[in-house]
């Protein structure tokens, strides 16, 4: 077996191992693959520290492939954090309100 018992684990039905392994494989094809991968991880360890061992066991090895792409955006955090709009701070001041 080639393949690490840590990356086994937090990879088990091989879903990131495989994007590795597919020639021509595209950035798109890989987002959709990890998505399935995040969709199904384990919630310990955290997330972020399982993307950091299958970016180390892969991404190494090939550190143009799309797939690390997405793995060093998934440790970035590509979403900024969302706030909450609305409310008095919201409204302009000094307008004045519109007359329905």
């Amino acid at each position: 077996m080639d393949e690490k018992p840590l990356a086994a684990a937090l990879d088990p039905r091989g879903l990131i191992r495989e994007a590795y392994r597919i020639d021509g494989i595209g950035a798109e094809q890989c987002r959709s693959i990890f998505l399935d991968w995040l969709l199904n991880a384990a919630d310990t360890p955290a997330v972020s520290v399982q993307v950091g061992a299958l970016l180390a066991e892969y991404g190494r090895a090939a550190p143009d492939h799309p797939m690390t792409a997405v793995l060093r955006g998934a440790l970035e955090g590509a979403a900024p954090t969302a706030r909450r709009r609305g409310g008095w701070r919201a409204r302009r001041r000094g307008a004045p309100e519109d007359p329905a």
